[in-house]
């Protein structure tokens, strides 16, 4: 805090006030990166009538994410393993994810293999950051695996 405060040419009395801990400072750039990484069009995809459109928004929203900010987001959780206050961020926003899922399996109903729980845990492991890391290496290319991803959920979900 007391760096930051000294970085940004104000108090550390400010810097409180403002964030209150280290965690609401976490918290807060976290809302940034999410904000820049175009994360508002979830509200959007969480909205479709359309099971298969909402799928494919969920898909494309994480993996333009984390195209986007790969390399910041490799290191945020390199110090998440680490640090317990950005682990614990990282913890919450995957939460979020994983309640994110849970609608978009609940809409597929039918349509998916196998038991609801086993279904998210499977979309939730597949639109992680460390898959889409783990594809990119893979496949070469960030752009290769933002075009595999979305068959590669399809196959693991749907009865297609």
């Amino acid at each position: 805090m007391e760096a930051l405060a000294k970085a940004s040419g104000v108090t550390r009395q400010t810097i409180h006030n403002l964030f209150g801990t280290r965690s609401g400072v976490l918290e807060t750039l976290f809302d940034q990166i999410a904000r820049d990484g175009g994360m508002e069009r979830m509200r959007e995809v969480m909205m479709l009538r359309d099971a298969g459109a909402m799928l494919d928004g969920f898909i494309a929203v994480f993996s333009n994410f984390w195209a986007r900010n790969r390399m910041l987001l490799k290191r945020i959780h390199g110090v998440a393993a680490v640090d317990p206050e950005f682990g614990k961020a990282i913890f919450s926003r995957n939460q979020r994810r994983h309640m994110a899922a849970t609608r978009v399996v609940e809409r597929i109903g039918d349509g998916a293999r196998g038991e609801r729980s086993e279904m998210i845990g499977c979309l939730v492991a597949l639109t992680s950051f460390e898959f889409f890391d783990a594809l990119v290496e893979s496949l070469g290319t960030v752009d290769a695996a933002e075009k595999q991803l979305p068959g590669l959920i399809r196959r693991a979900l749907l009865k297609e």
